[in-house]
């Protein structure tokens, strides 16, 4: 546990290594520009429309959602603030557990006064009330009255990305397979939920769970000793109901799949057939290249590229870090793609990083003209999504997967190209969590995410909350992950082969 000493210092810290990446990036970008001389649809096509908003206004919430999210990725950063998670709580409150509310009240308002985007909002709403609330965490009995009255003031904000995770469900969330959560042994294994139940959706290749026969279609019933419909009960009871609640309900499940590496995990699963079949999996390293960025946890960066049946490209990535693993090998992709029919860029899963890499991504689809993503409001500046053109950008048609998991970055770079007009954005509404925000341990055992900054893309939408909303619908079924078909590569590869992808080629460019 890293106690730390200021709120914001670790914030501060993330902010000026996004500054530095983001003047590294524009640089970077200029210097290798300057170097480089009728088929009837069986998708559903929705256009978006959502009106825009003025600088500081928020979508509407519904009380607050819990999200591991943000531009500096939503890989959740979680620290500890001065002592240890309290154990199982009686039902009256001793003096200590008293103090520790009220100490994880001052850290909660003090965090919100100091690093809020919206003076306005500060000035008006959350300074006049502190002392209203205090008291009644002071006076409450009970955690779940001292809880209710620190989730009222947050209220008072009316946005998403603030609120208070119960200490049981905080645990449920991160708790590693076998091990402490500083190992690096991975099942391999992507799940998502699909009518309530976790299924496995797709293997990383020669990884544990491959080489155990386990298979996308199948249901995973238990992991060890937790029984999973249990864990995703306890989830759901304590967090609200939306994109939020899945995130947090599939991490809850993905991180009982690691532990150190060479340890062993005993699944009980549902196969093709509904058999129940048992399978011990050993850990391995996991998939790509370890790195880190600024404050946040360890991350492993995985890049793929390949020609799918039909002439068309297929681009893959799990994160936007580490520049060198996903920028150089996504330049050299779609270098060998430019006489593809179209390119495919994967971003389900993908819970986005450092915000700056967007741009970098994005610039290899404009050639004439400099556009805009969207930009960020931090309480001292805004942040420009910048894309500037290339003079040698593929400009055939782009179709960008993205889901329910897609967030932060990855959000961002869909919202973007979308609004646009240069990509049709294919699979599951996104997670609607593009804001940087961070998720810090109270004295009391509970967890608390804010927000820093506030982001709208480039045709003035707030994706926070909202979320990309896909020009073709194609999630996953059982069924079709049982059959070997994955529906949104399959709506992808038709869109760009049927008269809608020529169409969807820049117009703006040329």
């Amino acid at each position: 546990m890293e106690i730390v000493t200021s709120p914001l210092n670790g914030l501060r810290r993330s902010l000026n290594t996004i500054r530095l990446t983001l003047n590294r990036l524009s640089r970077w970008s200029r210097a290798d520009n300057a170097r480089t001389p009728g088929t009837s649809a069986p998708f559903r096509i929705r256009p978006m429309h959502v009106p825009p908003t003025n600088r500081h206004s928020a979508p509407h919430r519904v009380r607050h959602r819990p999200s591991v999210l943000g531009a500096i990725g939503y890989i959740i950063a979680i620290h500890g603030v001065g002592c240890a998670p309290g154990g199982v709580r009686p039902p009256r409150l001793t003096a200590d557990q008293q103090r520790l509310n009220v100490e994880s009240f001052d850290y909660v308002w003090s965090t919100v006064e100091q690093a809020h985007w919206d003076r306005d909002l500060v000035e008006t709403k959350w300074r006049p009330a502190r002392d209203e609330f205090r008291t009644r965490v002071a006076a409450a009995t009970v955690a779940t009255e001292a809880r209710a009255a620190t989730e009222a003031m947050i209220d008072r904000l009316e946005q998403t990305h603030f609120g208070i995770i119960p200490a049981d469900a905080y645990d449920d969330i991160d708790k590693p397979a076998n091990s402490s959560p500083a190992s690096d042994g991975d099942a391999g294994i992507h799940v998502r939920l699909l009518d309530g139940r976790v299924i496995v959706t797709a293997l990383d290749p020669r990884s544990a769970a491959e080489e155990a026969d386990i298979r996308p279609g199948w249901e995973i019933r238990t992991i060890g000793r937790d029984d999973v419909s249990k864990l995703l009960g306890r989830l759901e009871t304590n967090i609200e109901p939306g994109s939020a609640q899945r995130l947090l309900m599939t991490r809850a499940v993905t991180s009982r799949l690691r532990g150190d590496v060479g340890e062993r995990v005993a699944l009980v699963l549902l196969d093709e057939g509904n058999r129940e079949v048992e399978r011990e999996v050993t850990l391995a390293a996991a998939r790509g290249k370890r790195v880190h960025f600024g404050h946040l946890p360890r991350f492993h960066v995985w890049f793929e590229s390949r020609r799918l049946d039909g002439g068309v490209g297929y681009i893959a990535f799990n994160g936007f870090f580490d520049p060198q693993s996903v920028l150089t090998p996504f330049g050299e992709a779609v270098r060998s793609f430019a006489d593809a029919r179209g390119i495919i860029i994967d971003l389900r899963g993908n819970p986005g990083g450092i915000g700056a890499m967007a741009m970098g991504v994005a610039s290899w689809f404009f050639k004439n003209e400099t556009r805009r993503l969207g930009v960020m409001h931090t309480r001292d500046q805004e942040l420009k999504f910048t894309v500037s053109p290339r003079v040698d950008a593929y400009l055939g048609p782009v179709a960008i997967l993205v889901d329910e998991l897609t967030g932060s970055t990855a959000e961002i770079l869909a919202g973007g190209m979308k609004d646009l007009g240069r990509a049709v954005i294919i699979g599951t509404r996104t997670a609607g969590a593009a804001l940087p925000s961070r998720i810090d341990r109270l004295p009391n055992g509970d967890g608390f995410q804010y927000a820093v900054a506030n982001y709208l893309s480039a045709g003035g939408q707030a994706l926070e909350d909202n979320g990309v909303t896909p020009d073709l619908e194609a999630p996953h079924t059982r069924e079709a992950l049982l059959a070997g078909r994955d529906l949104a590569i399959n709506a992808a590869v038709w869109w760009i082969q049927s008269s809608g992808g020529e169409r969807r080629t820049v117009e703006r460019n040329d």
